[in-house]
């Protein structure tokens, strides 16, 4: 297990040097182990650091400085590629930093790490439910070689810690996957019944979840028209504005204590998927901290 070179979200002039002072911590895990198709989410968290230092640091919807919640960032983390290992040294590396007091944001990295980050938070908090924003099930036993695959992020969670979840934005999975959630009575979200114009279905999402959230965002949860750079994009996505209004209302209603975002993959030549993901991130701290 190595460090990766420091990067701080928004930049030295907002960075709180103590952990101690800080009511948020961004932890980066640059973990990516046998992606399905494209390819890059390893990288995915320096690209996300990178771009957080364009932002305004006012909040155009509640006017709210984020800057002040002082936000200290982590060192990059790096986990070996042997993924049971990797669990291991995730898990252990946020339990330091989940706190009552304070937010652990940590950044992909493979979807993967939503395992180990959930293992953590669940030992703080029992009674803890997961919010997942995703195109994808992640409902397989087995992906590429791996229980702990990106394909097997809530298969994991579900069947082995035994936690309540909630996925929305869904569009994408296979006969295994869909066999399980009418096995197991599951009801996801699915994007084509996500209404851009009628928002009434977050009521039931808000319903389904525990008061303990942890909040879960893979970024093919978003339509590629609006964030391309990830390594599995798939048509009919939720549009950034159902994103956000989704953690405004889930912020609102439940106590998220922690979360991530993950599978962020450059595009060479655009900025457009960093700079969402790291706009993302702020509204997660403006809305759930």
């Amino acid at each position: 297990m190595t460090q990766q070179s420091f990067i701080s979200f928004g930049g030295e002039a907002i960075y709180v040097q103590q952990i101690e002072d800080a009511r948020v911590a961004v932890l980066p895990i640059y973990y990516e182990v046998a992606p399905s198709f494209g390819s890059g989410a390893g990288q995915g968290p320096g690209h996300l650091l990178q771009a957080s230092h364009e932002l305004e640091c006012l909040d155009e919807e509640t006017l709210v400085d984020w800057r002040k919640l002082g936000i200290h960032t982590l060192p990059g983390l790096v986990p070996t590629e042997n993924s049971e290992q990797a669990m291991a040294e995730i898990e252990n590396t946020a339990a330091r930093y989940i706190d009552a007091e304070r937010f652990l944001l940590s950044l992909g990295g493979d979807h993967a790490i939503t395992i180990a980050l959930s293992k953590a938070v669940a030992a703080r908090y029992p009674e803890v439910g997961v919010l997942q924003i995703d195109a994808h099930l992640d409902l397989r036993d087995h992906w590429n070689g791996s229980r702990y695959n990106h394909a097997c992020v809530m298969r994991r969670i579900g069947e082995d810690l035994k936690l309540p979840f909630v996925q929305v934005g869904i569009r994408s999975f296979c006969p295994e996957e869909y066999d399980y959630i009418k096995a197991h009575h599951l009801y996801p979200f699915y994007a084509h019944n996500l209404n851009p114009a009628d928002d009434s279905w977050m009521d039931d999402v808000v319903y389904a979840l525990p008061d303990n959230v942890y909040m879960s965002i893979d970024l093919d949860g978003l339509d590629p028209s609006v964030l391309p750079g990830t390594g599995t994009p798939v048509p009919g996505g939720m549009t950034y504005r159902q994103v956000v209004e989704l953690i405004r209302r889930v912020g609102a209603e439940k106590n998220v204590v922690a979360g991530d975002i993950n599978e962020l993959a450059k595009v060479e030549g655009s900025v457009v998927s960093e700079f969402t993901a790291a706009k993302l991130a702020t509204k997660v701290f403006v809305y759930c901290v």
